[in-house]
């Protein structure tokens, strides 16, 4: 397996220079989390108020109800992500994600607004409803608060979906809102992509929607071995994430370069990953690039 590209750019090396310093690295972290801020009440959403409502609330029945308190998390996932030292284990991150995406998914296309985040995940699902078949059996990896899973049960209405995430902050928010607005919640589990407990065989389509970003390229390869795993013979792996080969990033003003690295560890991992290579490596046929946006792209890959 080859890298796309085996070293980070000028501009990202340089970009990490600034960031290992730290005074400098928490000055970006803050400034980053103020800008999604203003972006997100130039359209409308309420960030402050809307995480504020959800924070008020007691979560003890719901964080009891998907934690798995055996859980062993990886190194990986304790850094500080999306500008919060606490990573995604906490009630500020996971009260935030869903005002935090439609902010930054405002500016995907020019016209987008509040609207931009529903329009990417349609792009994306435009293509899963291309599939051969319409899956029975779906899980979604790395679903966070919902939104991703909640979005392939509006577009397959009558599978069964599964959402696995290491966040047991961000299933207690799934779950409330689940119970909220679905008459047919799908089921959330707590545990490591790479390690779902979940049987293998089980599953026709195994998604993960703005996750590999994510991780370092261990973790990468693990999940797409697990997700080999959990698919029938015929299944599909989806993955929608950002297009490291998008002339967006390639020309990326510093300033907003540093300002998106300080908020995501895995970056240059991310952007020189072969995960094409690495997705056949596992067991998969050659898998199909589709760019749904600008600076997005949805790889499909058929289990050999």
């Amino acid at each position: 397996m080859t890298a796309v590209e085996t070293t980070p750019r000028l501009a990202s090396r340089v970009v990490n220079r600034i960031l290992a310093i730290k005074p400098l690295f928490n000055l970006a972290k803050y400034q980053a989390r103020q800008m999604m801020i203003k972006r997100a009440e130039s359209i409308g959403v309420q960030w402050v108020q809307e995480a504020e409502t959800l924070r008020s609330r007691d979560w003890t029945a719901e964080f009891n109800q998907v934690n798995y308190p055996d859980l062993a998390y990886p190194d990986y996932y304790l850094r500080p992500f999306h500008a919060y030292n606490e990573g995604n284990l906490g009630w500020e991150p996971a009260t935030e994600v869903e005002v935090a995406a439609y902010a930054v998914h405002a500016r995907i296309w020019k016209d987008a607004g509040a609207e931009g985040d529903a329009r990417l995940r349609q792009s994306y699902h435009a293509i899963l409803k291309e599939l051969p078949n319409a899956p029975n059996d779906i899980v979604d990896l790395g679903c966070s608060v919902g939104m991703s899973t909640f979005a392939l049960q509006d577009t397959f209405p009558s599978a069964k979906i599964t959402g696995v995430d290491l966040s047991p902050y961000f299933l207690a928010v799934a779950y409330y809102q689940a119970q909220q607005k679905r008459q047919n919640p799908p089921i959330w589990v707590h545990a490591a992509a790479e390690s779902t407990r979940l049987p293998s065989s089980s599953f026709d389509l195994v998604s993960a929607c703005l996750m590999f970003h994510e991780l370092p390229r261990t973790a990468a390869i693990e999940i797409l071995q697990e997700a080999k795993r959990l698919l029938r013979p015929g299944g599909h792996l989806a993955i929608m994430d950002m297009n490291p080969k998008s002339e967006i990033y390639a020309k990326m003003p510093p300033y907003i370069l540093t300002l998106l690295k300080s908020t995501e560890p895995y970056m240059d991992d991310y952007f020189s990953f072969d995960i094409e290579g690495a997705i056949v490596e596992s067991g998969f046929a050659q898998p199909t690039v589709t760019c749904n946006t600008p600076r997005h792209r949805t790889v499909v890959a058929q289990v050999k």
